[in-house]
């Protein structure tokens, strides 16, 4: 059995789920998700896989974690072994990503496996590409108000535009990690987009869209999607997807809106700096994504 432990906003979720899914295609296993990290977890929207894609999703049970992890099942413990310095500790089951580009290792851990980590690269899942989008399917039809912006959307050579503020602005630690992408990123994006993409129109998705409206400026149709809150805030990504070109954020959230759209002819253009320190990011990028 793989189980993969669960934790972040819906696109940390999603790469988790990815890599684990396709490690247990791969071995003929059954996967698991670990969602005990959710109790009293306050960021973002909690456990969302369930709600937004539905499916054959299974929730492992503490036995299953405690057969794969044995005395270190225990979260404190656990916390002390997934360091650097305790790999000699680890059990043989207990997989922690190393770092955060692509980890070739990954392939030839136990069939007993339990993951933590955010696995972030295309190369975890990309041979088992077309069932995770399968996988990856929104099951709730479209409200009035965002199925009148997919139709939009569909009638026009759509970019969605994704600018993340929030908690990479009022969270001091997150900050720090991430950075924010600047200005002159989305003015470049904009210009390269108008260069290459016959009659853009732009769709811009922000968690803080007043802020977004007071200092971007678009020379061309342009459309603010704002609401979409709350336990609702998934439709943004969504949306993003049925977009036909990408301008994304330094945010897994519309690494997945530009991924979910399987246009072989998309423009997916991502910023270079995905952190605000120099963590190597080359893996997270498929091939054609242009990076500025």
């Amino acid at each position: 059995m793989i189980i993969s432990q669960i934790i972040g906003g819906l696109g940390n979720q999603m790469f988790q789920f990815a890599a684990g899914r396709a490690l247990s295609l791969e071995r003929g296993l059954a996967l698991k998700l670990d969602t005990a990290g959710f109790t009293g977890y306050g960021l973002h929207q909690g456990f969302e896989l369930q709600n937004v894609f539905g499916g054959s999703i299974a929730l492992s049970s503490e036995v299953e974690v405690r057969d794969i992890l044995g005395w270190q099942a225990v979260p404190s413990i656990r916390r002390i072994v997934a360091r650097p310095a305790m790999t000699w500790l680890r059990r043989a089951g207990f997989i922690v990503e190393p770092h955060f580009h692509y980890w070739s290792g990954l392939s030839a851990v136990p069939n007993d496996s339990y993951l933590q980590g955010y696995w972030q690269s295309e190369h975890y899942f990309r041979k088992f590409e077309a069932t995770i989008r399968d996988d990856f399917t929104f099951q709730s039809p479209l409200g009035l108000q965002n199925a009148e912006w997919a139709a939009h959307i569909a009638g026009c050579n759509a970019v969605s535009l994704h600018i993340r503020r929030g908690d990479y602005v009022a969270n001091a630690k997150t900050h720090a990690n991430h950075g924010v992408c600047s200005l002159e990123y989305y003015r470049s994006a904009i210009r390269m987009m108008g260069e290459r993409v016959a009659h853009p129109e732009f769709f811009v998705f922000s968690d803080d869209m007043p802020w977004v409206q007071a200092n971007l400026q678009v020379d061309a149709p342009c459309h603010f999607i704002a609401h979409n809150r709350g336990a609702e805030s998934y439709n943004d990504m969504r949306l993003m997807s049925l977009c036909r070109h990408h301008i994304i954020a330094n945010s897994s959230f519309s690494w997945w809106g530009a991924w979910l759209n399987a246009r072989a002819d998309k423009l997916v253009i991502a910023p270079r700096n995905w952190f605000a320190n120099d963590n190597r990011t080359d893996d997270l990028f498929p091939a054609g994504w242009v990076r500025l």
